[in-house]
């Protein structure tokens, strides 16, 4: 046996811990409004500030529906995993962040954002979430899968699987797919039966009690978002230009329109 000098060992010790430095604690789950969950930490989400609601233009059934929802969550009620699905740019992400920014506004500490990236540390959150005297609105962005095996895990954590959410945490899901899934035209010439494998892909977005559309804006709407968006940053409106904007981008949709602004407030010297 070699008998080491105890201030080699330290120094050893030392130079592990640089390289593995220990995992960092999380962040307290009282405190924050909104919190990022990374490689199994709680970390408090810096700077959140969300546009306010009154500037996500031509989204009233949405704003209302998930709303009420998120109300009844901050109060302990019984509320719906949700699904908004649609058009990319559309509003999406951006009514999710400013629709639990307004319920805090409201119930103040009962309710926080909680973002996540991958779909297999959701149990692990759970149960960090589990026993917390606030609710929690679980975040997760552009959701989609290439088959029906990738969805299986997240349908038993929504409904039926042994360890489901706790009753104070939902989902908040978005997705440019309304079923999350793609259809196979090829699926129709499957030896498996074609409607098992339809209701296989409807399986994960049936999870959802409530499911939000949001759909590609017509001219008049485009322009209403922009104009809102003009008021508030005291930006000058110019419907042709904004128009013109859109055309070359190939898109008119409520990301488009901010972009648009962000290179009008550039343009004129202006911070937003």
């Amino acid at each position: 046996m070699i008998d080491l000098d105890p201030r080699i060992l330290e120094r050893i010790a030392a130079a592990l811990e640089r390289l593995a430095p220990p995992p960092q604690p999380s962040a307290d789950t009282l405190a924050h409004p909104a919190y990022l969950w990374r490689n199994g930490v709680l970390t408090a989400a810096r700077g959140f500030a969300p546009v306010p609601l009154s500037l996500l233009q031509g989204l009233d059934r949405q704003r209302e529906s998930l709303i009420a929802n998120l109300e009844r969550l901050a109060d302990g009620h019984a509320a719906q995993d949700v699904l908004l699905w649609g058009a990319r740019g559309t509003g999406k992400s951006a009514l999710v962040k400013a629709g639990v920014a307004a319920v805090q506004q409201q119930r103040p500490g009962r309710l926080a954002l909680v973002s996540v990236d991958t779909l297999d540390s959701l149990p692990e959150l759970f149960g960090v979430l589990e026993g917390v005297d606030r609710a929690f609105a679980v975040f997760i962005d552009d959701l989609g899968f290439d088959g029906a095996s990738e969805a299986r895990a997240l349908r038993s954590l929504l409904d039926g699987g042994a360890e489901a959410r706790p009753a104070h945490v939902r989902l908040l899901v978005t997705s440019n797919r309304r079923h999350l899934l793609p259809r196979d035209l090829g699926e129709q010439d499957s030896a498996i039966n074609p409607r098992d494998v339809v209701d296989d892909q409807l399986a994960l977005s049936d999870r959802f009690g409530l499911s939000l559309g949001f759909h590609t804006l017509d001219q008049d709407g485009y322009l209403a978002i922009v104009r809102a968006y003009a008021d508030r940053y005291d930006l000058p409106f110019d419907g042709a230009e904004a128009i013109n904007w859109a055309t070359r981008r190939g898109n008119r949709s409520g990301r488009v329109a901010w972009q648009y602004v962000v290179d009008l407030a550039g343009r004129m010297g202006r911070s937003l």
